[in-house]
């Protein structure tokens, strides 16, 4: 039987992110901290030939005034959030942090990666511009929605 992959929005990114994930889960496991995963993570992506920032500053606003300021994990080819965690167990407020930090930013395509279960399982979430309330709306979106989603994906 043929698979059949649906092509998500900078799936060639993601996937490549997600091979660098299982790559760094199966050689160094669970029990670091995070910042450990987030080097090993960087390395394994540069090797890749991928541009990754780390610890990248984001600024919220209300109403056109700064409201607070966060750090992302990692932002990778400035087309896809990575949010790194080294815990037991994925919560709703994990999916929301992610969710919050693209719609501050221009960036769609976020991913949840945790190194602290003992089965590694990355999760994608999509939050589209033309939805983003504080970013200039340009005509070429489509008015469809891909949606705010998961996609699990087992490990290769």
């Amino acid at each position: 039987m043929k698979m059949i992959e649906k092509q998500y929005k900078h799936s060639d990114i993601t996937q490549k992110i997600i091979g660098a994930y299982y790559s760094v889960y199966n050689n160094l496991g669970t029990g670091f901290l995070e910042k450990c995963y987030e080097e090993a993570l960087k390395i394994e992506l540069h090797a890749m030939g991928l541009s990754v920032e780390t610890q990248v500053p984001i600024t919220v606003y209300y109403k056109g005034q700064v409201i607070g300021e966060y750090r992302a994990d990692m932002i990778v080819e400035k087309t896809v959030l990575v949010e790194l965690k080294a815990i037991k167990d994925i919560h709703e407020s994990h999916f929301a942090q992610l969710v919050n930090y693209l719609r501050a930013t221009e960036i769609e395509v976020g991913l949840l990666l945790n190194f602290g279960t003992i089965e590694p399982k990355p999760h994608r979430k999509i939050f589209e511009n033309h939805l983003k309330k504080h970013l200039p709306q340009t005509p070429h979106h489509s008015s469809s929605v891909e949606s705010v989603q998961s996609v699990s994906k087992k490990s290769p």
